[in-house]
C-alpha cells in the first residue's frame, strides 16, 4: 500500500466511527421514547421499533444502488459529504420529533442520505490491494465496534438527562463528521477508471441482478443475505430483551452493546489481522459462522443477564466471517466496478433490513406477549442461530474453487 493510501484509511476509519457513534448513542433510550409515543409496553414497542428500522432500510434499497452509481461517476469524496450532512438533519428531526409519524420522517430522509457506508466501503476497495483487502475491510468492522464501544455508554447516560438530549448530541457528531471530510478526506477513484451514471444499472433491482454476473458471486452472495437477515435481530431486539427479561435499564443496554463493541473492535480490528493471512478468507469464514451462529443460539437460553455477557464471547468471535466473505466477493470484481458492487450489495443488505427488523421484531412481539400461547422471549435469537447455519452451508457450496480476480 502507498503511503497516500494509509491516511486515507484512517479517514475513513474516523468517519465510520463517528457514524456508527451516533447510532450507537441512539439504540439505549429508543425503546424509552417509543414507551413514551405509544404509550405502550415492550411487546408493541418493539414492533414499532422494527417498522422505524424496516422505513429506513426501504429508502436506502432504492437509493443506495443510485449513490453507488454517482460515486463511480463523480468520486466517492462528493458523495460521502452529501450523505453524511444527510445524518445531521435527520438527528435534529428526531430531536424536536412529538409523534411517531415524525420519527418515520427522519428515518425515512436518513435511508435516502444514509447509504454513505456503500461510498465508503467502495472507497476501501479503491485504495486496497489483494494482500491487504480483507485487512482493510476488517477494519471497517472494528470502526462499527468501536463506535458501539463508546456510544451506547453515552447515550444511556445522555439519556438519563433527557430522552432526546442523546439525538441533539448525535446530530452534533454527524455535523462535525461532514465538516472533518470536507476539510481532511481525499479522493480516491481517479478520474480514469470512472464510468458514466446508467439509470439502468442504477435502479435497486438491476443492482441486485448485477450481482449475478459472476457466477462464483451467487452462492456467497446468499450466505451474505442470510448472515445479514440474523445480524438483525441484534439491533432490532436486544435493548427490549433485555430489559423485558432482565430488567435493565438504558445505562445497562448502553454498557452491554459496549461490551459487544469492545469484542467486535478487538476481533476485526486485531485478531482478523492475524488470524485470516494464516488461515485465510474461507477458514475465517468458515470458524466465524460457527462461532457466531452459537453466539446467537445460547442468547435465545440465556435466563440471567450476566450469561448475555459470556454469549457475547463467541458471539464476538465471528466476527472474523464478515470482512473475509467480503473479501472474496470483491476479489471478483474490476476496480471500476467496485462502486457498483457495493451498491448492490447494500441494496442487498437494505432487503435484509427490511425483512429481519420485522421478522425479530414481530417475533419478539408475539412470543413475549404474556397471551395464552407458548413463550419464548429469546425466538429471535434462535431463528438468527439457524440463519447463520444455513449462511454456512451456502458458504461451503459456493467457494470458488481458484483464485478468479479481474482486474
Amino acid at each position: 500500500m502507498s503511503t497516500k493510501r494509509n491516511p486515507a484509511i484512517i479517514f475513513i476509519f474516523i468517519t465510520i466511527v463517528i457514524d456508527v457513534l451516533g447510532i450507537g448513542i441512539i439504540i439505549p433510550v429508543l425503546p424509552k421514547i417509543l414507551l413514551q409515543l405509544t404509550g405502550k409496553g415492550f411487546s408493541e414497542a418493539s414492533q414499532f421499533s422494527g417498522y422505524l428500522m424496516a422505513s429506513y432500510a426501504v429508502m436506502q434499497f432504492v437509493f443506495s444502488p443510485i449513490i453507488g452509481g454517482l460515486s463511480d461517476k463523480f468520486g466517492r469524496r462528493p458523495v460521502i459529504l452529501v450523505a453524511l450532512f444527510g445524518f445531521f438533519l435527520d438527528y435534529m428531526i428526531l430531536v424536536y420529533a412529538p409523534t411517531i409519524g415524525w420519527l418515520f420522517v427522519g428515518r425515512i430522509l436518513a435511508g435516502i442520505t444514509g447509504a454513505s457506508f456503500t461510498t465508503a466501503t467502495a472507497y476501501i476497495a479503491d485504495i486496497s490491494n489483494d494482500e491487504n483487502r480483507s485487512k482493510n475491510f476488517g477494519m471497517v468492522g472494528a470502526a462499527f465496534g468501536l463506535g458501539f464501544i463508546i456510544g451506547p455508554p453515552i447515550g444511556g447516560v445522555l439519556g438519563d438527562i433527557g430522552t432526546r438530549v442523546p439525538f441533539m448530541f448525535a446530530a452534533g457528531l454527524s455535523l462535525i463528521n461532514a465538516l472533518y471530510g470536507y476539510f481532511i478526506l481525499p479522493e480516491s477513484l481517479s478520474k480514469d477508471l470512472r464510468r458514466e451514471f446508467d439509470w439502468k444499472r442504477a435502479n435497486p433491482v438491476g443492482s441486485l441482478k448485477n450481482l449475478g454476473r459472476y457466477p462464483a458471486l451467487l452462492g456467497l452472495i446468499g450466505a451474505l443475505f442470510c448472515l445479514q437477515i440474523a445480524g438483525q435481530t441484534h439491533p432490532s431486539t436486544w435493548s427490549y430483551f433485555t430489559m423485558k427479561e432482565f430488567g435493565w435499564n438504558s445505562k445497562q443496554v448502553g454498557w452491554s452493546l459496549a461490551f459487544v463493541g469492545l469484542i467486535v473492535a478487538i476481533v476485526q480490528g486485531g485478531l482478523n489481522r492475524i488470524i485470516n493471512p494464516k488461515i485465510g478468507d474461507r477458514n475465517s469464514v468458515i470458524i466465524g459462522l460457527l462461532f457466531y451462529g452459537t453466539g446467537f443460539m445460547l442468547f435465545s437460553i440465556a435466563t440471567n443477564g450476566w450469561m448475555m455477557y459470556i454469549y457475547m464471547i463467541p458471539f464476538g468471535l465471528g466476527g472474523i466471517a464478515g470482512p473475509a466473505l467480503q473479501s472474496l466477493i470483491t476479489k471478483q470484481v474490476a476496480p471500476n466496478e467496485q462502486g457498483e458492487l457495493q451498491g448492490g450489495i447494500t441494496s442487498l443488505q437494505s432487503v435484509t433490513t427490511i425483512i429481519g427488523p420485522l421478522i425479530a421484531s414481530n417475533l419478539f412481539s408475539y412470543y413475549s406477549d404474556g397471551k395464552d400461547h407458548f413463550q419464548f422471549p429469546g425466538a429471535a435469537f434462535f431463528m438468527a442461530g439457524l440463519l447463520t447455519f444455513l449462511s454456512l452451508a451456502f458458504a461451503l457450496r459456493s467457494f470458488p474453487k481458484k483464485k478468479q480476480i479481474i482486474g
